[in-house]
């Protein structure tokens, strides 16, 4: 073999054995694209991504719900049932203090039996007529009296009874959720009732010094004819024996 032999010879086991070392581990390196592997990874990464964006949603649906619940269930700030419950009281009171002839039934017919008897005998004397008439007088007196107090007080609670009706009102209106709507509204009714209590308080107390003072008149009509008939005595004429 000749030099220029040994040099291609060479020159072959060279090229063979960087084709056979270098260049297969660059084949194996190369990454192979797969379309349908790709599509499934882009949907499995989608799905998932749509289930978190659900599970954000669900969450962000229920704090709505609990900001809802909470501002549905917020109680009222204010109250004014107290006031009104003490201004029903102050008016019970002055009705409690009625003099001579008072509310409760056993009472009152007790008094109407002592005070208005309606017929009198012949013997009756005229201090027990005076005294007895002074004592209806008196009756009636205290009846107008408890009445005019009665005016008074209402008269006095229909102020409170104003600042409170413009507070609830107020209240209603900015009111955020049902319970707080529902507190006021109910609040509003109270009102409503004790006003009406008030005038029924009202009405009782007039209608009771009327009638005290009609009895009282028709009383005296009849300590009149007893009065008359015992000056008259029996009618007859004296005759002297």
């Amino acid at each position: 073999m000749n030099h220029k032999s040994i040099n291609a010879a060479i020159v072959v086991m060279t090229i063979a054995a960087t084709f056979s070392t270098g260049l297969t581990p660059a084949v194996a390196q190369v990454a192979v694209y797969d379309p349908a592997n790709y599509i499934q990874n882009v949907l499995s990464a989608t799905r998932a991504l749509q289930q978190i964006n659900n599970q954000i949603k669900a969450l962000q649906n229920e704090a709505v719900m609990l900001q809802n619940m909470a501002k549905h269930l917020k109680k009222l700030d204010i109250s004014e049932l107290a006031g009104l419950n003490a201004d029903i009281a102050a008016i019970s009171d002055l009705m409690k203090t009625a003099k001579g002839i008072a509310f409760s039934l056993s009472e009152t017919e007790q008094a109407l039996k002592s005070q208005f008897p309606g017929t009198y005998g012949g013997n009756i004397k005229i201090s027990t007529l005076l005294g007895s008439a002074q004592t209806r007088w008196s009756s009636a007196m205290s009846a107008y009296q408890q009445t005019l107090l009665v005016q008074a007080r209402v008269n006095e609670a229909l102020q409170s009874d104003a600042d409170t009706l413009n507070t609830l009102v107020r209240a209603s209106e900015a009111s955020g959720g049902d319970l707080e709507a529902q507190q006021a509204t109910n609040q509003l009714l109270a009102l409503t009732a004790k006003q009406q209590m008030q005038i029924q308080t009202l009405l009782t107390a007039q209608y009771r010094a009327d009638a005290i003072d009609q009895a009282r008149a028709a009383e005296a009509e009849a300590v009149s004819k007893a009065m008359t008939t015992k000056f008259l005595g029996t009618g007859k004429a004296y005759t002297p024996q």
